[in-house]
């Protein structure tokens, strides 16, 4: 293997910033590119910072199609469309339809439980070499619900335990052991004992990229408009520069397409909108993240105070915050514990999507020197470090015992 290849990478959240360490692991030269400040206000930043080794049950469940006008209809739902950006979201959510059946949702699970699997462990190579500072908590993470809908969490359960996703399922009492604060309204719960938490993403994105400048590695805060080849290697262009590398990873999550696009591949990558809010100095009300799982929405305790976080919101990159989804949260948080005050901090972020809810990871279909790695929807986070470490293997050429086959992009051509 040729040490002195050059990498670049475009993007500079948790899924780039895992690969560049990757690979600098092997001896690359890496240079990370990001139009923004790491961790400035993206995804890896306003997460709700869970390591979620268990979440294998995909969004294209065969549930879905039943749940979703409801869900559309309730204010307090976990689900809402901005109406502007109906008629370009069609074509996804035919592909997503077409996703939403029984072998189609075991796929997605099977191949989302492989390289879950391997999440932690992977991160655990890359926090060897940072001092993380008690910035990840193992106390588990909690999911409650009511008694509606249970069909939907029996089939989550069954569809997990197929797999042989560790869960211990809880009862009422049980989960007031674990979370007293929390209001009784919950009929059942699952519990994920080995799944972590971050008190802050953005430190810990920070601390990996300081750990990769340390050992040398670039990052340089550029906005990459343009991936043309001299030869078969891949040029970068800004507005005044160009960078030539050997190797190019993308990176860019939800903004992915732009450059996709300009490499002659048709991936159909959207974007679903999550928000956050804070109510400052209540972390302590919880030990752990707690899930609300009828409303798709979540509350962890951080150094910023309680962040509620979650909901999906379809309506693209481009329009505004929806304050009725801020206030959903608000809402939902405030039925869940008593005494919270204003809140603070409101964040809309972008998770990248795509309509079989498996990430793309792995080589271009037209340039051999190019890599994907984006549309982890909702676990880029937990996905990152796993995702990284696959695309340093496939760079090096070397052997991974995992079915890739599932996360090329040439299944959407």
């Amino acid at each position: 293997m040729d040490n002195n290849l050059k990498v670049g990478i475009v993007g500079a959240g948790i899924q780039g910033v895992c690969s560049a360490l990757f690979l600098q692991k092997k001896g690359y030269q890496v240079t990370l590119f990001d139009r923004d400040e790491p961790g400035g206000n993206s995804a890896s930043y306003g997460n709700a910072g869970h390591f979620s080794p268990y979440a294998s049950v995909p969004l294209n469940r065969t549930d879905v199609l039943t749940d979703v006008p409801a869900m559309l209809l309730s204010s307090r739902g976990p689900l809402a469309l901005k109406w502007n950006y109906v008629p370009k979201m069609i074509p996804w959510f035919l592909k997503f339809l077409l996703n939403c059946r029984k072998e189609k949702m075991m796929h997605t699970a099977k191949n989302m439980h492989q390289i879950l699997n391997q999440s932690l462990p992977a991160f655990d190579e890359l926090f060897e070499n940072i001092d993380l500072e008690g910035l990840v908590e193992n106390k588990g993470v909690l999911y409650i619900w009511t008694d509606q809908n249970l069909k939907s969490r029996e089939l989550e359960n069954k569809i997990r335990e197929e797999l042989g996703v560790k869960q211990q399922l809880l009862n009422p009492k049980e989960i007031h052991d674990l979370e007293p604060n929390i209001k009784p309204f919950y009929h059942g719960g699952v519990f994920y004992d080995y799944a972590r938490h971050t008190r802050s993403p953005k430190k810990i994105l920070i601390k990996l990229l300081d750990n990769f400048i340390e050992k040398g590695g670039k990052f340089l805060k550029l906005n990459i408009q343009k991936v043309d080849f001299d030869g078969e290697k891949p040029v970068l262009r800004s507005e005044t520069q160009r960078f030539i590398f050997d190797k190019l990873v993308i990176a860019c999550g939800a903004f992915s397409k732009k450059l996709t696009d300009m490499l002659y591949e048709n991936i159909p990558l959207d974007t679903e909108r999550g928000y956050h809010v804070h109510f400052k100095d209540c972390e302590h009300l919880i030990s752990r993240p707690v899930v609300y799982a009828n409303r798709g929405f979540g509350i962890t305790p951080m150094e910023q105070g309680l962040r509620v976080v979650g909901t999906v919101e379809f309506g693209g990159l481009n329009n505004p915050l929806s304050k009725s989804r801020v206030k959903n949260l608000i809402l939902n948080a405030k039925d869940m514990l008593d005494g919270l005050p204003e809140h603070k901090d409101e964040w809309l972020g972008f998770r990248p999507s795509l309509p079989d809810f498996l990430p793309i990871i792995g080589p271009s279909k037209n340039y051999k020197n190019v890599f994907y790695s984006f549309g982890h929807h909702h676990l880029g986070w937990t996905l990152g470090a796993i995702s990284g470490k696959i695309i340093s293997k496939m760079i090096a050429g070397e052997n991974i015992n995992l079915d890739l086959q599932p996360y090329n992009s040439i299944r959407f051509s």
